[in-house]
């Protein structure tokens, strides 16, 4: 699970509502002072949401960047039914070519782990919509063996256990120093995720498919692939691999692990925004 090192978000960004014709989502919208350089769309990753990108925020306002953190259907504060299909891929790339249209520009993609593979998706379906992509920590195909036998685990979990009875056998099991100071806000992160998104979403990066083929093949698109230098989702020589096969822009994060944004977010957000600096739109 995911680790913010807060629920708080700071004074560039609120927390709003985007509206959409798929409906509302739940984002932390960072303005910068002046005349945007751009707009971030940012997706967050398995049993996360947006808080995920909350220490990216100041630093990418701070460099002229609008920055819009969201949660997906079905996660934390924005809605979703109780149905898997609803969480089927294409559903949430449409969800995020919705996104991209209520916000009536041009964006930088960044996706998180299953949240770069929801970015794909929706590059895929169209990209006319994106001065870029951003993969961060997320790979050409499905998780390592050893994350699919944890997510089928939890699966098959979610099917017999409430939320609440999961997440205090999951806080059983924790270490102390892996106890987190703000257990409370992640405890009412999962109890308000539904489990129909988690199952769903769990089903793709079980079976998530090599698109890297097909990524290549789109024209015009900036990409970058980010990620920490170590990575037990997708091992770190697959993700070099990948940036190799999409002639993407590579970047390692040194002392980051599977979630760069949250353990180096100054460093990370250095690169992220060098790089769409070399793409910008205005």
């Amino acid at each position: 699970m995911s680790r913010p090192p807060t629920f708080t978000p700071p004074p560039c960004a609120r927390a709003r509502t985007l509206s959409t014709r798929r409906g509302r989502f739940a984002v932390l919208d960072g303005e910068p002072d002046g005349e945007p350089r751009g707009t971030v769309l940012m997706l967050p990753g398995f049993t996360g949401s947006k808080e995920d990108f909350i220490a990216l925020l100041e630093p990418t306002t701070a460099a002229g960047y609008r920055a819009v953190a969201v949660d997906g259907r079905g996660q934390y504060e924005t809605d979703g039914p109780d149905t898997e299909e609803a969480y089927a891929q294409g559903e949430l790339a449409a969800d995020v070519l919705a996104q991209a249209e209520a916000l009536g520009t041009s964006v930088h993609l960044l996706g998180h782990s299953l949240g770069g593979q929801i970015a794909r998706a929706a590059v895929l379906v169209d990209n006319s919509p994106f001065d870029t992509l951003t993969l961060m920590s997320s790979g050409p195909a499905q998780v390592t063996e050893e994350q699919r036998e944890r997510v089928r685990l939890l699966s098959d979990a979610l099917t017999a256990m409430s939320m609440e009875q999961l997440w205090n056998l999951m806080r059983s099991m924790d270490t102390p120093e892996e106890t987190p100071v703000d257990g409370a806000e992640l405890r009412t992160r999962w109890l308000r995720t539904r489990p129909a998104q988690l199952i769903a979403t769990g089903r793709q990066l079980r079976q998530e498919p090599d698109r890297v083929a097909e990524l290549a093949a789109v024209r015009r698109l900036p990409t970058h692939v980010i990620s920490g230098e170590s990575d037990d989702t997708w091992p770190v020589p697959l993700l070099d691999a990948m940036a190799e096969r999409l002639g993407a822009r590579r970047t390692v994060i040194a002392g980051a692990q599977h979630s760069p944004n949250t353990d180096r977010p100054c460093e990370t957000a250095t690169a992220l925004t060098e790089f769409w600096d070399a793409h910008a739109s205005y």
